[in-house]
């Protein structure tokens, strides 16, 4: 909006982006959304059955979530009211990946639905982002199982995406030898 820069904090993600625009940004990139199953394999970090990228435990200080009375009071007792910088956490997984709980949703190309107002499809988003919670008593819990749908013209400050690819051969012995960051 008027007065905004990207530049004013380049280390944080790109919010109020639509599925459209994601979908045209990774285009441009030579990439594509993530698949709903590609994006929980990637927040599992290849682990099966758990409940966070790390583990079990919910653990203070791996995420961007809101802890407070919603919507009133956010403490900020991770560090951050609002969208935080992309590497304000440790990799949440054995991968290496930073914020796929937490802090933004994130589009996927998986269809959701269809709004039942408009008819239109609705594209999965998954992950949460800083207004949701570790219990789910107030807007959504946040973990590798939680998902929504939204249509796809729509946008907030805690939507935002990230690009994949196919992996080549090269990336995969990249990945065994620690030559790539996630």
């Amino acid at each position: 909006g008027p007065g905004s820069s990207a530049g004013r904090k380049p280390d944080h993600p790109a919010v109020h982006i639509s599925y459209n625009d994601a979908v045209e940004y990774c285009q441009a990139q030579g990439a594509r959304l993530p698949s709903e199953p590609e994006w929980e394999f990637a927040a599992r970090g290849g682990m099966r059955d758990q409940q966070y990228p790390w583990g079990n435990g919910y653990e203070k200080n791996r995420m961007n979530i809101w802890q407070g009375k919603f919507p009133k009071e956010n403490k900020g007792k991770d560090g951050y009211i609002g969208v935080a910088p992309v590497k304000a956490f440790k990799p949440q997984n054995p991968f290496g990946i930073y914020d796929m709980i937490g802090n933004t949703w994130e589009w996927t190309s998986t269809v959701f639905g269809v709004d039942s107002q408009t008819r239109m499809p609705q594209y999965t988003l998954r992950g949460g982002s800083y207004v949701d919670s570790v219990d789910g008593k107030f807007n959504h819990r946040a973990d590798v199982t939680t998902r929504m749908g939204n249509t796809a013209d729509a946008g907030s400050d805690n939507i935002g995406f990230r690009c994949a690819r196919d992996a080549t051969r090269k990336d995969m012995d990249d990945r065994k030898t620690g030559k790539q960051e996630l």
